[in-house]
This record gives structure tokens, sequence and C-alpha cells, in this order.
């Protein structure tokens, strides 16, 4: 292996780690000691690879969106038929929910400061596929009539909800992780059943 290839595993590793220090264990403060710690490798590969842990904060967040948006994309622009693509989604995001709990709630906070990643044009083109293939499915009486964008409303607190309240309603209902996954394994259908006449 070479020199290359092991520098770019161990920026991996970092990131992978971090992700999952971050977003899966929700301790956005972790340290870089923390996360070197739990990468298996010294702290100050952290710096050397990131300069400091806001910037790979930053990087390991921005990947995460980026890829969000890029599944999004496809499952928007693919020929599957509009309720394949629903379910695609709906199998997508709770199996990311699932691996990183805390990633929604993070999203949330960020887009109330302003500070999310953001592409209007990429934006406005899936919202303009998807709000047309709304309106061709309330044509064809496969989903109550409304505004596309109160469907959109309607898929996105169905699903966001549940993951970005998580810590709060699994308190509450007295629910291990356990209990509270098989829970979000059973929204798909839910969902689903919902959103379809």
């Amino acid at each position: 292996m070479s020199i290359q290839e092991i520098d770019i595993d161990t920026e991996e590793l970092i990131k992978e780690t971090a992700k999952r220090v971050f977003f899966g264990e929700g301790r956005f403060k972790a340290t870089t000691q923390e996360i070197a710690d739990a990468a298996g490798v010294n702290r100050t590969l952290i710096n050397y690879y990131f300069r400091s842990r806001n910037n790979l904060f930053e990087i390991v967040f921005q990947d995460a969106q980026t890829k969000e948006n890029a599944i999004a994309e496809q499952i928007i622009f693919s020929d599957l038929p509009f309720h394949q693509k629903i379910e695609k989604y709906l199998d997508l995001f709770f199996e990311q929910a699932k691996k990183y709990p805390y990633l929604e709630i993070y999203m949330v906070t960020q887009m109330n400061q302003g500070s999310c990643f953001k592409d209007p044009d990429t934006m406005n083109r899936m919202l303009d596929k998807f709000y047309l293939e709304i309106a061709l499915e309330m044509e064809k009486g496969n989903i109550a009539k409304m505004r596309p964008e109160q469907f959109m409303l309607n898929l996105i607190s169905l699903t966001s909800f549940p993951v970005s309240m998580r810590p709060l309603l699994q308190e509450s209902m007295g629910m291990s992780n356990e209990a509270y996954d098989s829970l979000i394994d059973e929204r798909k259908k839910i969902v689903m059943d919902t959103l379809f006449k």
C-alpha cells in the first residue's frame, strides 16, 4: 500500500469516526483527543489532516449533507414510479436515522442559524420535478388533493419529527434504543399509508 493510499485510508477513518461520534452518539463537543482515541490514531493526525476539531466537524457535516442531497437528487430524477421513489427515500432516510440519530437534530440547529450548505439551483430543480410528480399523482387519485407544498410538509413531518425528537420521545416513552429503532422500522408503512390512498 502506498503512502498516498495510507493517507486516504487514515483520513477516511478519522472522518467516519468523527461522524459516528458527532452524529451517531450525539457528542457534538467531543474533543480531538476523544475522536483520535475512538479512531485508534494519534491526535496530531487530526490536526495534520483537518487543522482543527471545528474544521473536521464542518467537513464531516458538509459531507453528510452533500451525500443526503445527492441521494435525494438521484431518487427524484430516477425513472421509478412516484410511489416507489417515496418508498426508496423512506428506506434511506430511516436507515441513516438509525445509524446517525443526532444528524437531523444538528441539521435543524444549523439551518436555524443560517449556516447549512445550500445549493439553490439543485434544490429548485428537485422541487420543480417533485411538485410536478405530486400534482400528477393527485390527478390520478393516488394521493389526496392539496398544494404540493402541503404534501412535502406531510412527508417531512412524518419522517423528521420522530427522528429529530428522538432523545425526548425515547426518554418520555421509556424506550430503549432497540425499542425505538423498532418503532422507526415500523414507520415506513405508517408514512406510506398516511400519504397514499
